[in-house]
């Protein structure tokens, strides 16, 4: 019999099962004696017909009936259990998915999994959840709120709600079942419906959050309608904006340096990122956001755009301060590509370089992808990130196959969160 279907999987350490059988067991051996005691004194006190000699198996010794008894109740109790079992089940369960013993020995280890927080925004953080769920079920992800592009763009202008477009994706990666559900928050009409570039999941969080009464609820709704593993939230409740410092240098416009205003407009400015700085700078940070870093065991950043995804939750001064008094262990997932107007040309140690400029030595860890692949196609134009020449001095670098073969230019989920559970696993270094 395959092991995963085995009924001996349900005595795997772990299951929180093996306990609960004994206290059966326990229950039907008091309730037995209860009768062995009644019986005894009734075949005392009356005199029965000569049938039950036979009934009561009395031409045998009393230690082959206890065998024999006993045998037959052991018997007849499993049957109990696994056609109960199978009854209670068959209705939420369908043969199409994995075995029960096997869902529910994963569910517990999820449980004991370490407690992990990860910032950053768009695609890099939701193909990061998408990974660590499988690892443990204490997972907060928050989230950037300087999003000013899109559906989330629109949303916030018209409302003067959050932007709720990285939240979606968090949320839908983290989702306990991710087919039709996640397709839905994920779907975005055309402009036959009047709706033209909005998600319905972004949608879907402003109605929840109209009817939730905040923001930070309507998420919180929104979470139990995905069967989310984990949390969402964002990094801070105020309306931020995210702004650079872009370097100018051309034989028009002389040396200089250049403002650009809003999150959308940095990338396409095609400038070297002088800094990143969000306005209103002192922006409070989300209470619930210190609260799971503080308490946190294992704090990510990345991966995802450097300056318009992760630094913008580290420049909230309440989330840096949190993370530099947290006991957690901290690592810097590294991009497995560059990104045009952002990181062109970086190699690791440029981006572990801007990273420090803007936030100090908040990660002395940094992951990096050791297994450089060329992009394809329309994606040719972006870089593998390139290892440095030594051991970096000031940061420990740690490196793996992470990337995704068929897409270079992303991490593959499984093998990122593989790495980062691996190095959580070793010893502090």
């Amino acid at each position: 019999m395959d092991g995963r279907n085995s009924p001996w999987m349900w005595l795997r350490p772990g299951m929180h099962v093996k306990r609960w059988l004994l206290l059966l067991m326990a229950g039907i051996v008091l309730i037995s004696l209860g009768l062995a005691y009644l019986l005894r004194q009734l075949y005392t006190d009356l005199t029965f017909p000569a049938a039950f000699y036979y009934l009561t198996l009395q031409f045998l010794s009393r230690p082959v009936r206890a065998i024999l008894l006993g045998t037959l109740g052991v018997s007849i109790v499993l049957l109990a259990l696994v056609q109960l079992n199978r009854a209670l089940l068959n209705p939420f369960v369908s043969p199409s998915q994995a075995n029960v013993a096997e869902r529910v020995y994963q569910h517990h280890r999820r449980r004991r999994g370490p407690k992990i927080v990860a910032l950053g925004g768009g695609t890099g953080l939701s193909t990061l959840l998408r990974g660590l769920k499988q690892h443990s079920d204490n997972i907060t992800a928050i989230v950037s709120v300087a999003d000013d592009g899109g559906s989330s763009g629109k949303l916030r202008q018209a409302t003067g709600m959050l932007p709720p477009g990285d939240i979606r994706q968090c949320l839908v990666a983290l989702s306990e079942e991710e087919g039709v559900t996640g397709q839905l928050f994920q779907y975005r009409f055309g402009d036959q419906y009047g709706l033209g570039g909005h998600s319905f999941g972004n949608l879907f969080i402003a109605a929840m959050s109209e009817i939730a009464g905040s923001f930070e609820q309507g998420v919180v709704e929104s979470s139990r309608v995905l069967a989310v593993r984990g949390r969402v939230i964002p990094s801070t409740l105020k309306q931020v904006t995210l702004a650079a410092d872009l370097r100018v240098e051309s034989a028009h416009e002389g040396h200089g340096w250049q403002r650009v205003v809003g999150e959308s407009a940095i990338p396409t400015a095609q400038r070297e990122i002088v800094r990143v700085f969000l306005e209103p700078e002192t922006a409070p940070a989300y209470p619930e956001a210190v609260k799971a870093i503080l308490q946190a065991d294992l704090i990510i950043a990345g991966p995802g755009s450097l300056f318009t995804s992760v630094l913008p939750n580290l420049l909230v001064p309440g989330i840096a301060a949190a993370i530099r008094a947290s006991k957690a262990r901290r690592l810097y997932v590294c991009n497995v590509a560059t990104q045009p107007g952002e990181t062109a040309h970086f190699d690791v140690d440029a981006h572990v370089r801007a990273l420090r400029q803007h936030v100090g030595d908040l990660f002395p860890v940094v992951l990096a992808n050791d297994h450089l692949l060329p992009s394809q196609g329309e994606m040719a134009h972006l870089e593998p990130v390139a290892l440095p020449a030594g051991q970096p001095t000031d940061y420990t670098l740690l490196t793996a196959d992470v990337v995704d073969e068929e897409h270079p230019w992303r991490h593959d989920s499984a093998k990122l969160a593989q790495a980062i559970v691996a190095i959580y696993q070793e010893p502090a270094r």
